[in-house]
């Protein structure tokens, strides 16, 4: 998915990038179009010329961990090198000969399972800024949404204290057809942030009317969430069985997350000698040698009664295939995890419950943690993502004591338009602010807003 160029103003960083596969070729497209300093390295000649072709960006043939490629590379003068190379112990090099040689930032993608425990260990050890593993994060995701399923997506802020959760209002719900401000009589602690209908992105205030079928987004504690949920009738209960398609390393870790979870477990796996092995690894879970894509077996394994299923298969046509038999034959929880982000807008007008890219979650992480630090450079920004699809932004700051929005409260602060102060970490504490409540230093708040290029908590008052 294309992002706008940022503003001017943005501090430019230098970036190297290590490998150019799918998750290596987007980032160069995002991160060069915000206007970054780009030079990618890339054991292929052919890979590299494409690269260069394409971007305006600066190619280097070798091995991404090579001091001497480094050098050429201009390490010295580097604020960030991210290694998305195919081998995980090459990234891991790659990061810890940048961290010796520039000292700069780094990034590593690592899935192998076996790292699995030890990457805090790993990071703190070698000096990596941040470890991405795209299977175990894919796996979370899908976890969090089996812990909850009425949403159709969860997002956590405040280092996990608060989560941005959307839902599809259904019809005949008490929210819809009135004003949000009738509303408040729930006495839930939470926040409604974002309505999408259609193509119509909301930041909603009092006179903003619910209509079914609405994309809603409301922050709140994991604890305060399910209390709203039951508050306007809707089932909180996490489901109780799954079935997984495919013994990949997502469904390994998902079967992991969903053990802690004590939800029943079932995996269909084709390859015999992998259903042993994983039979060692996940003793709670039911390991089935067999054809996933055989309807006949699915149904005799009770794809009917199961109340949530998901197919981890290698190809994406046969995930969406999967995820359309079960939701004609079943009422289960379908998450369908598609690879190929090209195919995005395709799905989207397919009724595949919730859909996970790996690939874009991936991407979408690493070009959050380069604009938080681009922003810290002269800036209190802690933290940075896009949300809703990239038509907004949500910010973390940490408020310094001279701010200007010291010791107002939040009716009292001139705000900017299409902008809502969405919640404030104080101490451990979440506070999901009314008018009332002030800002204070130390504070870390998080701002929701369609407007971008903010570099200070003050840049959201008119």
């Amino acid at each position: 998915m294309r992002h706008e160029k940022r503003h001017e103003d943005k501090q430019i960083l230098s970036i190297i990038i290590a490998g150019c596969g799918k998750v290596g070729m987007n980032l160069v497209e995002i991160l060069s179009a915000e206007g970054h300093d780009i030079t990618v390295i890339d054991s292929d000649p052919q890979v590299i010329q494409q690269v260069t072709g394409m971007y305006d960006v600066m190619g280097i043939k070798g091995n991404g961990a090579s001091y001497n490629v480094q050098l050429e590379a201009g390490i010295e003068k580097c604020d960030l090198v991210i290694a998305v190379t195919e081998s995980d112990e090459l990234n891991l090099l790659c990061c810890s000969m940048a961290k010796k040689m520039g000292n700069c930032a780094s990034v590593a993608r690592v899935r192998n399972p076996d790292y699995a425990e030890e990457l805090s260990y790993i990071r703190d050890r070698l000096g990596i800024s941040l470890i991405i593993n795209p299977e175990l994060d894919t796996a979370q995701e899908m976890a969090r949404l089996l812990r909850l399923p009425i949403a159709t997506e969860i997002d956590s802020f405040a280092r996990g204290h608060a989560e941005l959760v959307k839902f599809k209002l259904p019809e005949g719900n008490i929210l819809c057809d009135k004003p949000l401000a009738e509303s408040r009589d729930l006495h839930c602690d939470m926040l409604f942030c974002g309505v999408e209908r259609g193509e119509e992105l909301l930041i909603p205030d009092g006179s903003t009317v619910f209509k079914s079928g609405d994309l809603v987004s409301f922050v709140a504690t994991p604890i305060m969430t399910h209390k709203f949920f039951k508050k306007i009738g809707l089932d909180t209960r996490h489901v109780k069985s799954c079935m997984i398609v495919g013994g990949s390393k997502t469904s390994y870790y998902l079967a992991k997350e969903l053990e802690d979870m004590n939800i029943e477990l079932k995996i269909l796996e084709r390859d015999a000698k992998h259903c042993e092995e994983l039979t060692v690894q996940l003793p709670k879970a039911l390991i089935l040698n067999g054809d996933g894509s055989n309807t006949k077996l699915l149904i005799e394994e009770g794809i009917e009664d199961v109340e949530s299923f998901v197919p981890l298969t290698g190809i994406d046509e046969e995930n969406v295939l999967l995820t359309l038999y079960a939701k004609k034959f079943s009422k289960a929880k379908v998450i369908t995890k598609i690879n190929r982000t090209d195919f995005r807008p395709i799905t989207e007008n397919m009724d595949l419950g919730t859909v996970i890219y790996p690939k874009y979650m991936t991407t979408e992480r690493i070009s959050a943690y380069v604009r938080a630090l681009q922003n810290s450079i002269g800036s209190n920004i802690e933290a940075l993502y896009d949300i809703f699809d990239n038509r907004a932004e949500a910010l973390e700051f940490k408020i310094e004591r001279d701010s200007k929005v010291c010791g107002k409260t939040i009716r009292e602060l001139p705000f900017k338009e299409n902008l809502l102060v969405a919640c404030i970490s104080r101490d451990g504490e979440i506070i999901i602010p009314g008018g009332m409540d002030e800002i204070m230093p130390g504070d870390r708040v998080v701002v929701i807003t369609t407007h971008t290029g903010f570099k200070d908590i003050n840049d959201v008052l008119k």
